[in-house]
């Protein structure tokens, strides 16, 4: 039972993790302002899917990233501590922040992705 908790655990912050990260792409697209007739209809569709596909690989990422620090050191440096979940999501933050950033720097000032 405590196997299948920690499980649903992880699952809520992947996707807590996976909202952060269509978020951050929201930010950084910034918004569809264009109708959606005619040949318009076809780009609204390329920027939804842009927003949802690399948005869910940042967000990936930094689900991995989290569940790795929270495995091997958050779980045992929160064990008695009331305020854990509130830790947790300014580590997850924090997280997508970093990952955020090197997004910028791969895709805008060495210009590889």
């Amino acid at each position: 039972m405590k196997t299948l908790k920690q499980i649903l655990t992880y699952l809520v912050w992947t996707a807590v993790s996976l909202i952060l990260g269509i978020v951050y792409m929201r930010i950084v697209l910034g918004s569809n302002n264009a109708s959606s007739e005619g040949l318009w209809f076809l780009l609204h569709v390329f920027y939804n899917f842009g927003l949802l596909y690399i948005g869910a690989i940042i967000g990936g990422v930094t689900a991995l990233l989290f569940i790795l620090l929270d495995v091997f050191y958050l779980k045992k440096k929160l064990k008695n501590n009331i305020q854990a979940t509130i830790i947790r999501f300014m580590f997850l933050i924090g997280i997508t922040m970093v990952v955020a950033i090197i997004h910028y720097v791969l895709e805008k000032v060495i210009d590889v992705i």
